[in-house]
């Protein structure tokens, strides 16, 4: 979509997709309206296919696959032994096939951790981002927020005549952080659990059976008390800046966390969402990569769920 009249390209890890396409507010509207679209077409996209696909990521995953409808749209993390997220993905089944999206440059280690083990599972494994573009659209689920669509990419562009108008990832970055929804990768890092960043609502099933990981999420959800918590920050709009990714986290000379992803909201300002230890007071006024910040805690720090609906 960088080819449409006003589209600006975004930078870093999205820098293959359109920041905006004239006005990043205006698409904001648009968007809490239910309307318009999003290009995610930078995404990787992997298919799962074969007789035992449902089964085998039931047992390897933090989501319950067993009997999975066709066309549910699902989240799943793949953990370490410790619990650390090691890969996100979403995706939907259409009866022969599980086809999931993930972070543009992610998908190559997810087939890669995949295809070591399949063992003598009846499962295969592709890689489709060539075939197949991302798009995001504000269609509620029983999943939260949105709709994501895989659209055969020699069809996108009558799928977004059909869907329009275009909004850019400035917008849905701004809308998205403000529902306090992490991105993989940018809002996490190698030491996060699912518990820190409000994933137990949505990624997570807490009556399945036995996975990598498992005990790290059932323990923190039963005691409570995870290292970090998922926070809002309200950032000081004096200065025309937004934090960098992975910025540190300041209460006074002392880091007390991360920045993630940040944006521009069309009412609140210019936010961001940050990972904080969890015995930094509330009260506390932070810097963010040199910006002042207030806080604002959006996932529960005692059970990993979120205080809000992620809706709206």
């Amino acid at each position: 979509m960088l080819d449409v009249a006003g589209a600006v390209a975004a930078n870093g890890i999205d820098a293959r997709v359109a920041a905006h396409y004239g006005s990043f507010n205006a698409e904001q509207l648009v968007l809490e309206a239910g309307d318009g679209f999003v290009d995610l077409s930078h995404r990787d996209v992997l298919r799962v296919a074969g007789p035992d696909r449902l089964s085998w990521l039931h047992s390897i995953t933090t989501q319950y696959f067993t009997d999975l409808p066709v066309g549910r749209q699902v989240t799943a993390l793949i953990l370490s032994p410790q619990g650390h997220v090691e890969h996100a993905f979403t995706g939907i089944d259409d009866g022969e096939a599980f086809t999931a999206h993930t972070e543009p440059g992610a998908g190559a280690a997810l087939i890669g951790y995949l295809e070591r083990m399949k063992f003598m599972t009846r499962v295969d494994i592709t890689d489709e981002s060539a075939a197949l573009a991302v798009s995001w659209r504000p269609v509620a689920t029983d999943a939260g927020v949105g709709k994501f669509d895989l659209v055969p990419r020699e069809q996108f562009a009558a799928y977004a005549e059909a869907a329009g108008p275009a909004c850019g990832v400035w917008a849905y970055d701004a809308l998205r952080i403000a529902r306090g929804e992490p991105r993989f990768g940018l809002d996490t890092d190698h030491r996060t659990i699912p518990n820190e960043v409000g994933w137990i609502d949505t990624a997570v099933h807490m009556d399945k059976g036995c996975y990598r990981g498992q005990e790290t999420v059932a323990r923190v959800h039963n005691l409570g008390r995870p290292p970090r918590r998922l926070t809002l920050l309200h950032l000081d709009g004096s200065e025309n800046l937004l934090p960098q990714v992975g910025s540190e986290l300041r209460a006074g000379e002392k880091v007390v966390g991360r920045v993630g992803t940040s944006a521009r909201h069309h009412e609140l300002g210019p936010i961001a969402l940050a990972l904080v230890k969890r015995n930094v007071p509330l009260s506390d006024e932070l810097d963010a990569g040199g910006l002042p910040a207030a806080q604002e805690v959006i996932v529960d720090p005692e059970i990993g769920r979120h205080f809000r609906p992620l809706k709206g």
